[in-house]
């Protein structure tokens, strides 16, 4: 029997938008902060009962809502924030749709009170469940406005099944809490566990202050500050050095337009930029700001608001890339910039710098460049056919009295000092006007190395080897229509596809680079990153990974003696190599410890 089409009731349909909406207390608590942001608010209470299943309470003293009005706030589909489609194209609020208090209502018990700054009273209106009918009577309140949702699911106990442990949710509240914080410093914040449980406080402050209070000040001293503009587009905020990671992706803040977003392309950018640097499973730690017109991006993709769609997602995903990339890549020893902070003593630095031209032109040639050759690498074959490159330090020369004593002081003290010596072959000790220096002499070696090769690559066409037997691969059509329209792309680094059917294609060539490795596996994987993302980068990932196992393979190895020149030589090459401050596979190169934390530590002036 043909079923017959009939009109859901509007309970059924608003608890079908509670479904999408309101997932968890968390999303209760996300959906009223934006309210109360959009209203003007300047400080925001939020109280939570058991998890948030028994209430959530949301106070704030903005702007309030007309007594005439609160019928119409808890009704489906409306809302003060647009009025006709043309305007969901510029969307400046970050609430809109105008479901969240009536999706809450369906499912909850909810109590909206408010005061509007021209009412001589305020207003309150309760509803629970079906009840849209109630109408608003008088009440005491300041101006702005308080909403009370009580026994979340009390109607559909199914759902509460569903929700995890209380201290699972009070952790989801916590972050959903500080997720907007960090987008709105001007506002102040305050969460408690019960009303009389204090769980987090934020005072109104500045986004630096803000930043430090929620991922604490040490972040701070080993992050990178970027402040960057391009096409209509800003982004700024801190990223993290990438020796400044953790096992987990969490914390990673990114905002598009003040709007917490957790977007693919925007995932997938920050990885990109990050390849080079941070390496096995770690995840980089940033907070992010990206504002760009509000045209620009459709935020009306996904009911809960967390997912955006770019007009031009490539010029976004490339902006993100390119900015953060230049923003890792120029991190070196000491010296300030518009660009980055420094960091304390003890800290890793972070901020570029170049040894001044008139203290390089005073120094004598003493030192001589590290012997570099490599006969007696694993896997030569393969330079071989990068034209056996031979990387050396490039010369430097320093103001000594002898090969083997300090320099003197006339000619100014570079960003990692001069050298004093060698310690168990391993880390050389240099001294600075700061204090103390400590290099991972091999660590340091390897990024000169990997630079250098990451040069060579990119400044000559990639070496190809022809496979004696093509490979033939069955493919989706989709990923076939891909090699045809993108092969220029992934012949450009080094791999040579042809459509050999309606799904299937043929591998022709290869990167020398990675010859050895599962080509079936790493076809398919860059197919599928090409359809996600729209580029080969994948592939310039995998070549870049064998470079710096190359570098590994290649730098000067622990154990072995260096004069005190060839110390200075690396040193001066450090100072002028992108991403100095860390090894090929994320480890830090070099500390500094300041005279006054040396002072400390042997109590001297106490």
């Amino acid at each position: 029997m043909t079923a017959r089409i009939h009109e859901l009731g509007a309970l059924v349909a608003n608890q079908i938008a509670a479904g999408e909406v309101v997932e968890r207390p968390a999303s209760l608590v996300k959906e009223l902060i934006e309210n109360s942001l959009d209203a003007g608010a300047r400080e925001i209470l939020v109280v939570v009962e058991e998890g948030g299943v028994k209430r959530v309470l949301v106070r704030d003293d903005g702007s309030g809502i007309h007594a005439d009005d609160l019928p119409l706030a808890l009704r489906r589909h409306a809302t003060s924030k647009i009025r006709s489609a043309d305007d969901l194209a510029q969307v400046v609020s970050l609430g809109f749709r105008g479901e969240a208090l009536a999706s809450m209502a369906s499912v909850a018990r909810v109590t909206v009170t408010s005061r509007t700054a021209g009412s001589a009273a305020a207003a309150t209106l309760a509803v629970a469940g079906s009840d849209l009918g109630a109408t608003a009577a008088p009440a005491a309140h300041p101006v702005g406005t308080t909403v009370e949702v009580r026994d979340l699911f009390f109607n559909t106990p199914a759902r509460r099944k569903f929700l995890k442990s209380e201290r699972s949710e009070l952790t989801q509240i916590d972050l959903a809490v500080r997720r907007i914080a960090l987008a709105h410093p001007e506002v102040g914040f305050e969460l408690r566990h019960g009303p009389d449980r204090p769980a987090l406080s934020l005072p109104a402050s500045s986004a630096e202050q803000r930043v430090a209070r929620l991922l604490g000040a040490e972040f701070l001293n080993q992050s990178v500050a970027l402040e960057t503009e391009a096409l209509d587009m800003r982004l700024h905020g801190w990223i993290g050095q990438p020796t400044w990671n953790r096992s987990q992706a969490d914390q990673q803040y990114f905002f598009v337009n003040g709007r917490v977003v957790r977007d693919k392309l925007i995932g997938h950018a920050v990885r990109q930029a990050y390849r080079d640097v941070l390496y096995g499973a770690r995840h980089p730690v940033f907070v992010l700001f990206l504002e760009l017109p509000p045209g620009q991006v459709d935020v009306n993709v996904h009911p809960t608001k967390h997912e955006v769609r770019f007009r031009d997602a490539r010029t976004v995903h490339d902006f993100i890339f390119g900015r953060l990339n230049r923003a890792l890549r120029e991190v070196r020893p000491d010296g300030v910039t518009g660009m980055v902070r420094s960091a304390g003593d003890g800290d890793l630095p972070s901020a570029p710098s170049v040894v001044p031209a008139a203290a390089r032109s005073a120094m004598p040639s003493e030192s001589r460049a590290l012997p570099l050759g490599w006969s007696d690498l694993p896997g030569a074959n393969v330079l071989d056919a990068l034209a056996a490159v031979r990387v050396e330090t490039p010369r430097a020369s320093y103001a000594v009295d002898s090969p083997n004593r300090l320099p003197s002081a006339q000619a100014g003290s570079p960003a990692l000092g001069y050298a004093i010596g060698l310690l168990h072959g391993v880390y050389i000790l240099a001294q600075n006007a700061r204090g103390l220096v400590l290099v991972d002499m091999h660590a340091a070696h390897e990024r000169i190395m990997h630079e250098a090769l990451k040069r060579e690559l990119a400044s000559s066409a990639i070496v190809r080897q022809r496979l004696l037997v093509p490979l033939v691969l069955d493919v989706t059509e989709p990923e076939a229509d891909r090699v045809e329209t993108q092969g220029s792309d992934f012949e450009a680094l080094g791999l040579v596809l042809e459509r050999s059917g309606p799904m299937t294609v043929t591998v022709r060539e290869v990167p020398v680079l990675l010859a050895d490795s599962d080509i079936t596996g790493l076809v398919r994987d860059l197919l599928a990153d090409a359809g996600e993302f729209g580029d080969a980068a994948g592939l310039s990932g995998r070549l870049e990974e064998r470079l710096a196992n190359l570098a590994c393979r290649a730098a000067v190895r622990a154990q072995r003696s260096l004069s005190i020149p060839e110390m200075n030589a690396l040193l001066r090459t450090m100072e002028q190599t992108d991403n100095a401050g860390q090894c090929s596979h994320g480890r830090p190169t070099y500390r500094i410890y300041g005279l006054e934390a040396l002072d400390q530590l042997f109590l001297r002036g106490q």
